[in-house]
């Protein structure tokens, strides 16, 4: 292996290392014991004001009449479907609680309560006092929050079982003794996450200033996985608008981020790393707009990150007005999203290299993920899914790869003539360059040939680390052994100190298993004693980086490794017709590489006898 090849493998070790840093889940923060209430219950969302406060300097309401006047008793209304329980709260109107059958909380195995809400994700929760307001400003300058409002409801029962194709609506209605009315009409399904939502304003026409009001969503979501750095680092709001969906993110601890949009706002979004809010409005206008509100929080139950979400709808100053909304609160499955339109599936984060999104999501849209749900099809366990799929994925590339050993094979085998030139001309290096250029040109040799191939397969194995980190499908999914959850790192043991730079603290089994084998192909592949320090220092570093990652990532590029060491065996031993022998037409056009390669010996040339000449 020469300096070009050597420094080639350098830079790509050094993109992916740096690549894997900036995008590497952070390590999990110290937990509460088993059984106590976790941090993310506990959300703190004082530091969040509804995010049409920020934009209007109106005051607060200082008197309860016209709006909120009425002080009702607190009925809570229980609707369940296949997919989730809702709790509906007459105090604002609003959807109190919302659980998710299908998927459980991340401490569930630990407790013995068998109890549904213990044991069930949470996305809305009560201590946030619920969510889904309407907020407006009146003509005298008083700024109104239907979270304030006590509304009477039409509904006889107080819980309804919904399945199947059936729905269920629940109506709510504030109205004042001048008639004036504020209604919500929820109606849910028994078979869909997502909900229709209608807000009707009468009489408000004498009322409502600006021609506008705002539907607020200002709770956000709740933390739900065990590791909330990670969680955090996956969370942001955002809305589609102009064809293309616009990201507010706040990244740093202690910031916070606000973000202003004018015209048609097809939905906004409030995501955390499986799961999402997506509103939509039934007939978006250009005269509305979107508004967002985000705080990073660090303290000592680990990182969070809180959004606010509120959609501009424009008030047309009219006696009755209605507007339809559609609300899903459910997982980021990109199948489930894409069933319903609008671009919803715009939410599921395929990653990207280096911000180019472009590059990354069309190979994890159109490839990846279909061909990981056509094998789940028939293979229930997903770690045997991974395996198969690691499998045809070194298939698919084994040209790529094939070309690029049997490259590095060459340069092997002719590395011996190279030492040669070395000792031959040891005081003239500009010679020895010179002598090996007509080598490698003699023998059809790209020194370069070895590593373009695997340059060309950073776009598809980087899509698959972001696959594999956001993907719902293996949250909490088993495997064998002590791989437990796919989703999660597979810890073996803890550290009683943190790694300095990668700050990991866990042995994780699967990343040392995929560390031997990196070394393994290392060891196959390097031969040049002057480089042995890449045999250990690569497996080393990635090793160290890969213990906080899913343990279902691990998995597959543990089988990616073992593969490829197969496939470095059978080139090196059975040389796969490798052969190190001159090329027949060796003044034939060259390639690319071997063309630069001369225009800088060259230029490298023309230098050194212009220096002469002065």
């Amino acid at each position: 292996m020469d300096k070009q090849t050597t420094f080639a493998f350098i830079l790509i070790g050094l993109i992916l290392v740096v690549w894997l840093y900036f995008n590497s889940p952070a390590p999990q923060p110290q937990q509460k014991k088993k059984g106590q209430t976790t941090a993310v219950e506990k959300k703190d969302t004082a530091a969040v004001k509804p995010p049409v406060q920020e934009k209007r300097e109106a005051k607060p309401v200082e008197e309860p009449a016209p709006f909120g006047a009425k002080q009702l008793s607190e009925k809570i209304i229980t609707i369940e479907t296949d997919l989730a329980k809702i709790e509906l709260t007459n105090k604002g109107a609003k959807i109190k609680r919302y659980f998710i059958k299908k998927y459980k909380t991340w401490y569930h195995a630990d407790i013995k309560d068998t109890n549904f809400y213990n044991q069930h994700v949470q996305l809305v929760s009560s201590k946030n006092g619920g969510d889904f307001n309407i907020i407006f400003v009146t003509k005298e300058g008083k700024l109104v929050n239907t979270s304030s409002i006590d509304f009477n409801s039409s509904a006889t029962n107080y819980y309804y079982k919904v399945s199947s194709k059936d729905s269920v609506a629940v109506n709510y209605e504030f109205v004042t003794d001048q008639g004036k009315a504020i209604r919500k009409n929820f109606i849910f399904y028994g078979d869909n996450y997502a909900s229709k939502i209608d807000v009707e304003l009468e009489n408000m026409n004498d009322v409502i200033s600006s021609y506008r009001y705002d539907v607020v969503w200002s709770g956000g979501l709740v933390n739900l996985e065990e590791n909330s750095v990670d969680e955090a680092n996956h969370s942001n709001a955002s809305a589609y608008s102009g064809d293309e969906q616009v990201v507010v993110d706040a990244t740093s601890a202690g910031q916070k981020v606000t973000k202003d949009i004018n015209g048609k706002v097809d939905w906004v979004a409030i995501r955390n790393k499986y799961f999402a809010m997506i509103l939509a409005p039934s007939n978006p206008s250009s005269e509305g707009g979107a508004f967002f509100e985000g705080n990073h929080i660090l303290n000592q139950y680990g990182s969070k990150e809180i959004y606010s979400a509120s959609l501009k709808m424009p008030f047309k100053n009219q006696k009755l007005q209605k507007d339809s909304f559609t609300l899903y609160l459910g997982p980021i499955d990109y199948g489930i999203l894409k069933s319903y339109g609008k671009n919803f599936q715009t939410v599921f984060d395929f990653g990207s290299f280096f911000g180019l999104k472009f590059v990354i999501r069309p190979i994890s849209e159109f490839i990846l993920l279909p061909l990981f749900k056509f094998l789940h099809g028939f293979i229930s366990n997903f770690g045997i899914v991974i395996i198969i799929f690691s499998i045809i994925i070194k298939f698919a590339l084994h040209p790529l790869t094939r070309q690029s050993m049997k490259s590095m094979k060459k340069m092997q085998m002719l590395q011996p003539k190279i030492n040669e030139l070395k000792e031959k001309f040891k005081d003239n290096p500009q010679k020895v360059q010179q002598e090996t250029m007509k080598l490698y040109s003699t023998y059809g040799i790209n020194p370069m040939g070895g590593c373009l191939p695997m340059l060309l397969q950073m776009p598809i194995l980087i899509a698959l680390w972001s696959l594999f980190n956001v993907t719902i499908d293996i949250r909490q999914q088993p495997f064998m052994l002590w791989m437990t959850n796919l989703s999660s790192p597979d810890i073996i043991y803890k550290l009683p100190f943190k790694i300095p730079l990668f700050n990991v603290d866990v042995i994780s089994g699967l990343a040392l298993m995929m560390g031997i084998t990196m070394f393994i192909q290392q060891k196959m592949s390097v031969k040049d004693p002057s480089q042995k320090a890449l045999v250990y220092i690569m497996p080393v570093m990635m090793t160290i980086m890969f213990m906080s990652f899913p343990s279902g990532l691990n998995l597959y590029y543990f089988m990616f490794n073992a593969l490829s060491i197969g496939q470095q065996y059978y080139i090196n031993h059975k040389h796969d017709n490798v052969e190190l022998v001159p090329v027949a037409n060796p003044n034939k056009k060259k390639g690319f590489m071997s063309r630069m390669m001369e225009a800088a010996e060259k230029q490298a040339q023309e230098q050194k006898k212009s220096i002469k000449r002065k």
